[in-house]
Parts: C-alpha cells; structure tokens; sequence
C-alpha cells in the first residue's frame, strides 16, 4: 500500500480555501482516481508545536492506492486538470510525496 500526499506548507499571507478543496476539489479528483482511491484523508493544519504558533502546513491530502504504479496510471492523465484547479483554492506550491505504508 502507498499513500500519495500533497502538502501545502503555512505561507503567511496565502489563503486556502478548505470548503472549495473538500468540497469541489476532492471528489473531482477521488471520481477521476475512480479504483485507485482505496481511502483518502484531508487534513487541514490549526497550530504550530507551541500555543498560538502557525501551523507547518495549512493543508494535507492523502490518498492511499495499492502500488505507485496503480497511482501513477489513475493520475497521470488527470494531473494537468488537477494543476489548472489549484487557483481555485490557492496560490501556495505543494509538496508531493509518495510514501510506503509500513503499519
């Protein structure tokens, strides 16, 4: 099992819109992954380490599907689309990892 996460890093001054991405964004992108998508998580930062600090990151999305091959198969014709949505919920660049999940 893989798990496929883009992560917006806190940028102050930068906005991010969680109702659109939740809302609009994910089920596009969870309809075109269509059986890829074992599970998916999204994750929306609130505070730094300390009390009243920032968050690292604004916003995480994981997806989970059974191999980077799987993954890469389902999301590679989409990923232009999926770009060309980003300014609808932000202008922050993401981080993307694929990650083995051990446990």
């Amino acid at each position: 099992m893989i798990k496929a996460s883009v992560i917006h890093p806190y940028s102050e001054g930068k906005g991010f819109d969680m109702k659109y991405y939740c809302e609009k964004h994910m089920p596009m992108v969870m309809q075109k992954l269509d059986r890829c998508c074992k599970s998916i998580a999204v994750e929306q930062g609130i505070t730094g380490r300390a009390p009243g600090t920032t968050p690292t990151y604004v916003a995480m999305r994981h997806i989970y599907c059974e191999s980077v091959e799987a993954f890469r198969a389902a999301f590679g014709p989409h990923a232009a689309e999926f770009r060309a949505a980003m300014p609808n919920f932000t202008a922050i660049q993401p981080i993307f990892q694929i990650s083995e999940v051990k446990i």
